[in-house]
């Protein structure tokens, strides 16, 4: 089972989280403007990598606080935990992060 650590909380197992999907998708506007095509982009496509991918997570039977995490799709290893705010730390072993 995977582990991820809640800033607020600590170290727990995945089963106590539910994953938000990735992280860092601006909403278009304003709505009267944006398109139908460009609306049904934002609600149902999303990257989907094969390795390292920003997502955002929530400790729901925890504290319930949302917070970011950069995780290998393949591998499940956790490379940072951050701020829902904040944007992803670079890996210097790994490269860059999206």
């Amino acid at each position: 089972m995977m582990q991820l650590k809640c800033p607020w909380c600590g170290t727990r197992p995945e089963n106590e989280f539910h994953c938000g999907g990735q992280t860092a998708i601006a909403r278009p506007g304003p709505a009267h403007s944006v398109s139908d095509e460009v609306w049904g982009e934002y609600l149902f496509f999303r990257d989907n990598p094969r390795g390292t991918h920003a997502e955002r997570w929530r400790h729901t039977f925890g504290c319930g606080q949302w917070f970011n995490v950069l995780r290998d799709t393949v591998t499940h290893e956790v490379h940072a935990v951050y701020d829902i705010a904040g944007k992803p730390p670079a890996l210097a072993d790994k490269g860059e992060t999206r």
